[in-house]
């Protein structure tokens, strides 16, 4: 078996580009608004992007799925449902500075489940780096000095609900191939979310339509480059490099959206990001099997 050769230099390109793809995804949201419910955007988001699954049907329909792991993807999709409707909502409530910065608590649940459902060992380190990032979350949030918007609680919704899909996945991951795992995950989101996008559906334009599929193509393309990512260089290079978005996230928000910049937001998610980096790096040096996603764009 050949040795793997790293190449930083292109995994750090490809993760620039992730980014730029995955605030692609925030800035169109972010420009639609509320032209449509939130339900519904996020409904259209994955029924459009159904187009990307055609390569997975085929894998699906040879897995001979058991009556367990059929339960396990409802389970997940419920779960990942309410959370991208969640994000959708919270993107029509508070900046895009603070929706990014707060989706990067997603590992940090995850890390939380899995310790406690999945029986995977918490060290003292990586505790503390669990507790810096809920530190980081505070600092964005400001509860007492502040008043907290429903967007706020539904982003803190979204990152537990989230990391309860990716525990789901590793599970999932060793049982069935990941086009399988991804296939499932477009189906039964798309599924979930049409009964709630019927409920407020209002009719939409041919140009809101547009850049819904647009959003569509965007999240599919950062998936791929975040993979060819990962396939150059260890995510410990990768994975700092995340840290970007927030900042590409206050740049647009406050250049072209007129939201104002702050300060603590910005800290806050450096130091979220830090905590995050820190797991990832120690998950590498224990040569454990990853368990953290490791950027919040796998959501969308």
């Amino acid at each position: 078996m050949e040795a793997r050769v790293d190449r930083p230099l292109a995994g750090i390109l490809w993760m620039l580009v992730t980014g730029v793809l995955f605030i692609g995804v925030i800035a169109i949201v972010k420009y639609l608004g509320g032209a449509l419910p939130a339900a519904q955007t996020a409904f259209l988001r994955y029924a459009l992007g159904l187009v990307f699954l055609l390569p997975m049907i085929r894998p699906i329909m040879r897995a001979r799925l058991k009556r367990r792991d059929v339960g396990l993807f409802v389970a997940r999709g419920a779960a990942h449902t309410v959370a991208v409707f969640l994000w959708f909502f919270a993107m029509s409530r508070i900046p895009m500075a603070e929706v990014t910065a707060m989706s990067y608590l997603s590992p940090v649940f995850v890390t939380i489940g899995a310790a406690l459902f999945l029986g995977e060992r918490l060290a003292a380190r990586r505790m503390l780096a669990v507790f810096a990032a809920l530190l980081g979350a505070m600092v964005v949030l400001r509860p007492g000095f502040r008043d907290l918007s429903s967007g706020h609680l539904a982003m803190l919704a979204t990152g537990a609900l989230f990391g309860a899909s990716y525990l789901i996945a590793k599970l999932m991951s060793g049982r069935v191939s990941p086009a399988v795992v991804v296939g499932m995950l477009s189906v039964t989101v798309t599924l979930g979310l049409a009964p709630m996008a019927m409920a407020v559906w209002v009719t939409p334009s041919w140009s809101e339509l547009g850049w819904i599929f647009l959003v569509a193509c965007f999240a599919t393309a950062g998936h791929y480059t975040m993979t060819l990512a990962f396939a150059a260089a260890p995510i410990t290079v990768t994975q700092p490099v995340t840290f970007l978005q927030l900042v590409w996230s206050v740049l647009l928000g406050a250049l072209v959206f007129g939201e104002p910049v702050d300060g603590w937001v910005v800290l806050g998610g450096a130091i979220i990001i830090a905590a995050i980096s820190f797991i990832t790096w120690r998950e590498a040096m224990l040569k454990r099997r990853e368990i953290t996603p490791t950027t919040p764009a796998t959501k969308m």
